[in-house]
């Protein structure tokens, strides 16, 4: 398995856990984030979303999608950037920053093994 194939698993494996979480437990989950437990269905939605994106990611790597593996480095510092507006806005507790910086380290993990095996620069 190749280092940008390994990022992504991880990754994928990440937001499968995350996603879980969400939908199974949130009651549990969101109040160690400094969030509330929910009182409607919306955070079990999001989980749902979640573990959809990590579905993304695992059937990526399975199948080498170099082209989505590099449009997650893009959204993955979306993510971040928007984690750090809120938090900024004072809309989210600084505590969820901690989700951004998974998504920026693992951009960052992506980004340098698509440099060291070559694959950045290709379009097609």
């Amino acid at each position: 398995m190749s280092n940008v194939t390994r990022s992504i698993v991880v990754f994928g494996a990440y937001l499968a856990l995350s996603g879980l979480m969400l939908v199974l437990i949130p009651d549990a989950l969101l109040p160690l984030l400094g969030l509330p437990a929910p009182a409607d269905g919306w955070v079990r939605v999001v989980g749902l979303l979640t573990l959809i994106l990590a579905m993304y990611f695992l059937y990526s790597a399975r199948h080498n999608d170099l082209h989505f593996q590099r449009a997650t480095l893009i959204a993955r510092v979306m993510f971040f950037t928007g984690i750090t507006a809120f938090v900024l806005l004072d809309w989210a507790p600084p505590l969820l920053l901690a989700f951004g910086l998974v998504d920026l380290a693992g951009a960052a993990w992506t980004w340098l093994a698509l440099r060291a095996e070559g694959h950045l620069r290709e379009t097609a």
